[in-house]
């Protein structure tokens, strides 16, 4: 074990979004009925899909379900960097969490007892 730790499973969950392909519609249509669009993808959470010439091109959706989107990215890196550095811990890389304490504090001016 490092530093007292213990292997645990980490429970979380993330905002799983997909795009319906009931949501597509064409920019000219988004553009002739915005507000309806907005209060739809407001409501819906969803995002909608966008064509040009028949052509996906853009995907919009409301801001809280785009900050909830990287809410989510965040928190899956972190839970990546965390693996990370369980799996190091496990193959017995890195240092004690004191020697590392004591090089930063000798590297900053304060001294760790």
């Amino acid at each position: 074990m490092v530093l007292g730790l213990r292997q645990q499973k980490i429970s979380c969950k993330l905002h799983v979004m997909s795009i319906d392909l009931a949501d597509i519609r064409s920019l000219s249509d988004f553009q002739r009925h915005t507000r309806d669009y907005i209060r739809k993808l407001k409501e819906s959470g969803r995002p909608t899909v966008l064509t040009v010439n028949g052509e996906a091109e853009v995907v919009v959706q409301s801001a809280e379900a785009y900050q909830k989107l990287l809410d989510d990215q965040e928190l899956l890196a972190d839970l990546r960097g965390i693996g990370r550095g369980l799996e190091q811990a496990k193959r017995g890389e890195g240092r004690p969490m004191r020697d590392f304490l004591i090089a930063l504090g000798l590297e900053h001016g304060i001294a760790i007892k």
